[in-house]
């Protein structure tokens, strides 16, 4: 067991006894990160805000089962992820993937030529479609690895990896048309 898992522990011992002050100390320590995760994957803001009070009713609730195996953070994150891709599963919305990309993506020079920044590279993100932008954010941002996306998401792990490069792929052209629009 990691320090991490021990990081809050008083605190998180406190609301097991039902303290309602250390659950307030520990939903503002973690609900920023927790509704950047949701807003990613959800994204729009009003859903995102959903998520986030949905994730910590779940986690307050089913707090004796964290066993300090992980960081609560870790562990309150597994909760968003999961708690998002169900609320998408109910909507009876089909996960729409990237289509294939054709041979033309930009090209490596053009690629290197984009300034980069991470709020053009989430703005960009927001028009993926939804099932590519939640593997890449997942992948990307979360830093969850292929085989996980694919458990968490009831995929392959092959689907996993070609959906991140059409979304990476589909990124970079349209921060490049961007950039071009913008010359």
């Amino acid at each position: 067991m990691g320090k991490a898992a021990f990081i809050h522990q008083d605190l998180i011992e406190d609301c097991k006894r039902g303290s309602d002050r250390a659950r307030f100390q520990l939903y503002q320590l973690y609900s920023k990160a927790m509704f950047n995760v949701c807003y990613r994957i959800m994204n729009n803001r009003e859903d995102a805000e959903d998520m986030l009070q949905e994730v910590f009713l779940q986690a307050f609730t089913k707090l004796d089962h964290f066993r300090y195996e992980s960081g609560f953070g870790t562990w309150v994150k597994t909760i968003a992820i999961r708690t998002c891709i169900n609320a998408i599963k109910k909507r009876k919305l089909d996960l729409v993937y990237c289509e294939e990309i054709y041979d033309q993506g930009p090209s490596e020079e053009k690629a290197d030529e984009t300034e980069l920044t991470v709020d053009k590279v989430l703005k960009a993100m927001k028009k993926l479609p939804e099932g590519g932008r939640i593997v890449f954010s997942l992948y990307l941002l979360e830093g969850y690895d292929h085989g996980e996306i694919a458990q968490i998401m009831g995929i392959t792990e092959s689907t996993s990896k070609s959906q991140y490069m059409r979304a990476k792929r589909r990124v970079q052209d349209i921060l490049s048309n961007e950039q071009m629009q913008t010359a």
